[in-house]
């Protein structure tokens, strides 16, 4: 059961990544840095063509204009800026292409419920998803959510909780987040509930958001005929200490380690 749920899991986002193009060197959301080496084409203007890694301090340079700084830009904005500088006094109309011909080395690390966890080398625009992918994906008892730890501009740490698995079922990804150089990832773990007493699979059981009594009761096979349906009990730990609730309403939702209990009918 575990092993499917990962491979379900994974086979979904395979689908959803043979209908979008993976990240390519030409992206043009991708942020450029120290490192990068970028190629520039001007349409028409074959001499202006120039391939250059960008220095420590942010810059490249190109003929006509020389030295240009395009650290933190996006592949997109540095062909506009190209483009611009171009046409002030130099071409006009310039048609200006940018690629990323050779990443910097940037990495991420991810642990947790996957499936083999550690470092890896961010190329391009990689985004939670395939680097899900990447590292073989999630394993059986895996919960919906990873947190993504980020050092921001000034320096302090800051967490990010994405509810990826709602990404992965409703097959929108562009509401996956891509990755930056230093973030670190946890898969985290599944809650788990129990269910005993009269039903016809007692046993524990993964638990998902919105999971009900009732849901919980028919995943575990459902009621047997001795069953005192209306006398249903959750033993649930308050605060450290155990609390047992009496004749708890089927539509009442499920909590990690909560215990089922379905009493015997005594008619």
């Amino acid at each position: 059961m575990k092993k499917e749920i990962s491979i379900a899991a994974c086979l979904i986002y395979a689908l959803m990544l043979i209908a979008i193009p993976s990240a390519v060197s030409g992206a043009t959301d991708y942020r450029v840095g120290e490192g990068d080496v970028l190629k520039v084409s001007v349409y028409g203007h074959k001499d202006l063509e120039a391939t250059d890694r960008v220095s420590g301090d942010g810059n490249i340079i190109l003929p006509l204009i020389g030295q240009l700084e395009v650290g933190g830009m996006t592949v997109a904005e540095v062909s506009s800026l190209i483009a611009n500088r171009l046409s002030d006094g130099y071409i006009l109309s310039p048609g200006v292409s940018v690629f990323v011909v050779e990443f910097r080395s940037r990495k991420a690390v991810i642990m947790g419920e996957i499936a083999k966890p550690g470092l890896y080398e961010l190329k391009g625009d990689i985004t939670l998803l395939e680097l899900i992918s990447m590292s073989g994906g999630l394993r059986g008892d895996a919960g919906n959510i990873a947190t993504i730890k980020r050092k921001g501009p000034d320096g302090a740490i800051r967490s990010l909780d994405i509810d990826y698995m709602a990404i992965m079922e409703s097959g929108d990804v562009s509401l996956d987040i891509q990755l930056y150089d230093g973030d670190s990832i946890y898969i985290n773990k599944a809650g788990i509930y129990y269910v005993t007493g009269e039903v016809r699979k007692p046993n524990s059981y993964k638990l998902t958001e919105g999971t009900t009594v009732i849901k919980a009761i028919t995943v575990a096979g459902g009621f047997t005929e001795k069953a005192a349906e209306k006398k249903v009990r959750i033993i649930r730990k308050v605060d450290g200490q155990e609390t047992v609730m009496e004749k708890v309403p089927l539509d009442e939702y499920v909590m990690p380690e909560d215990v089922i209990v379905v009493p015997e009918s005594l008619f």
